[in-house]
């Protein structure tokens, strides 16, 4: 996978220009918001979530135990805004695409799934506006990147294995 071009393609996408995007990286946002701010906007975001009135974006998460997805994304913000690796302690290397790859990651998702954090991001007082424009600008990139990236994977899978014939239960594709 070209990781250039699919940051590109996030870009576009996205319309936050990848330097937006990693404007993370020039100040310490965990050691300026602390723990309990990823910790309430995570938790803000999925109770957000998980009253979705679209039964389609709920299935996405429905395979996902509230509280598990609450402290994966708050370790995965806390690590990727300057703070310990608590995910990669956890869970290993992040690895978006592959793990987002399962999901219907599409560009309404992805809306979807922007239009929550950002009520979570404004409903979360103790993270000020410079901060919270940051983060959503890498969020709203990281979510186009997961579109793009996850909509490779699939395009290379079925590259890999084009077996679209149906077979029943026993054929060796019918995990694919």
């Amino acid at each position: 996978m070209n990781m250039q071009a699919l940051q590109d393609k996030a870009s576009e996408w996205s319309g936050v220009p990848t330097s937006d995007a990693f404007a993370v990286d020039d100040s310490n946002l965990f050691h300026k918001l602390g723990l309990q701010s990823f910790v309430n906007l995570s938790t803000n975001f999925y109770n957000r979530v998980y009253d979705d009135e679209e039964e389609w974006f709920r299935s996405i998460f429905a395979n996902s135990k509230k509280e598990d997805a609450i402290q994966n994304q708050y370790e995965f913000l806390a690590q990727r805004m300057g703070g310990p690796p608590l995910y990669s302690q956890r869970r290993g290397h992040p690895a978006l695409i592959a793990r987002h790859g399962p999901f219907a990651v599409t560009r309404e998702a992805a809306e979807r799934w922007l239009h929550h954090m950002e009520q979570a991001m404004n409903s979360t007082r103790e993270i000020d506006e410079e901060s919270r424009i940051k983060i959503m600008n890498f969020l709203r990139h990281t979510a186009y990147f997961l579109v793009a990236g996850v909509g490779e994977l699939k395009n290379q899978n079925q590259e890999m294995h084009p077996c679209r014939h149906g077979a029943g239960a026993h054929h060796p594709c019918k995990n694919f």
